[in-house]
């Protein structure tokens, strides 16, 4: 659910796929939300049996309230399957929730509107996981482990030539390649690493 951890981008085992799909995308922001339209949209319709006594919460605004809990619903699958409109979709669930205070009951006697807003602002809080970045180490590993397909993660191999110009102008670089946006030139001629 944090930001701080990063979701893993490798293709996960089958036990791991549900736990890498939630963790990159507001999962439970979607989920609080949905559970908040369920309660906004039900409570103006649905009636309540306390022994003989039926308690009914219907309002002359039941349409209105049955349209902000499936708009709270529809958001909350948004969230989950498109993170991508995240911060729209929060604000617009923020503001969902709040016309429902006046529309439907009390936000769905609270309980609804309280779900609604706690997933809109998880939503629009929510951020995705930076990109796993490879090391240095491991970067080094997969060139030499001999399998081509290593090889063929780690990059393109530089041809002799070029290898030849880079460490001309690098010296420092000849043990091991390094990207060249690492190095920095400054005014004076002199070179900074940035490592």
């Amino acid at each position: 659910m944090s930001a701080e951890i990063p979701a893993s981008r490798e293709v996960p085992k089958k036990e791991n796929r549900f736990k890498v799909w939630r963790q990159t995308r507001p999962f439970w922001a979607g989920l609080f939300t949905m559970i908040g339209g369920v309660p906004i949209a039900y409570l103006p319709y649905g009636d309540m049996r306390l022994g003989n006594v039926t308690l009914a919460m219907q309002t002359t605004a039941g349409a209105g309230a049955l349209i902000i809990g499936v708009l709270l619903i529809t958001l909350g699958l948004t969230m989950w399957f498109q993170p991508i409109v995240r911060v729209f979709a929060g604000v617009a669930t923020i503001v969902l929730a709040l016309v429902s205070i006046p529309v439907s009951n009390f936000g769905g006697l609270v309980i609804g509107y309280l779900f609604a807003v706690i997933g809109g602002g998880m939503s629009a809080a929510w951020a995705p996981a930076p990109p796993v970045e490879e090391t240095d180490e491991e970067a080094a590993g997969a060139e030499h482990d001999g399998r081509p397909e290593a090889a063929a993660e780690a990059g393109p191999a530089l041809d002799p030539e070029t290898e030849a110009m880079v460490a001309a102008v690098f010296p420092e670089q000849r043990e091991g390649r390094q990207p060249l946006t690492d190095t920095t030139i400054d005014a004076k001629g002199g070179r900074n690493s940035a490592g």
